[in-house]
């Protein structure tokens, strides 16, 4: 059996899906085509605590969909990569990968649905939340107990920061 966290001990790129991931998958389009999206702070607090940690691990989110709600979310959260309208994630994710200089065993990916396995089967952490797809979560190394929008990017960020022996040290700054 693969231990999580030897395998996260490595990561250095973390990439996410967004609907069904960082979202519920729920969206609302107005008539004018305006799209809500509703997003968990948790994490948006778990990006935070990445980016205080001091790992430089670098941040991508790849998705089918494109929105300018997207793109402000990424741009507050600090996202260094963000591609939209995408329907091959591996080739994306690979031109990301030369642009800095690693390979797919340093990347954990966060997918819920089919169009996310060619990541999930190339990365060396592969992630799905609770109610992922059962092609993915046949394909995932690690299925977290939580469902998209509630946090699963959370839950990996903490085992990223954890297995590189981190964690303790940002909990610290929270102390009283």
């Amino acid at each position: 059996m693969v231990n999580i966290f030897e395998r996260a001990k490595n990561i250095k790129l973390l990439v996410c899906d967004v609907d069904g991931v960082l979202t519920k998958g729920e969206i609302i389009i107005f008539n004018d085509g305006e799209e809500i999206k509703i997003w968990n702070v948790k994490d948006g607090m778990g990006y935070t605590l990445l980016l205080m940690s001091g790992l430089n691990i670098k941040t991508a989110w790849i998705t089918g969909r494109g929105s300018l709600q997207i793109q402000k979310r990424a741009k507050n959260i600090k996202i260094d990569y963000l591609v939209e309208n995408c329907s091959d994630k591996l080739k994306a994710l690979n031109s990301i990968l030369e642009a800095t200089v690693l390979n797919l065993t340093e990347v954990a990916y966060v997918g819920d649905d089919i169009i996310d396995l060619p990541v999930l089967k190339s990365v060396g952490f592969a992630a799905c939340p609770n109610d992922a797809t059962k092609d993915v979560k046949n394909n995932a190394l690690y299925i977290s107990p939580l469902n998209g929008g509630e946090g699963v990017v959370r839950d990996v960020i903490e085992i990223i920061m954890k297995s590189q022996g981190v964690w303790k040290k940002v909990l610290d700054r929270f102390s009283c």
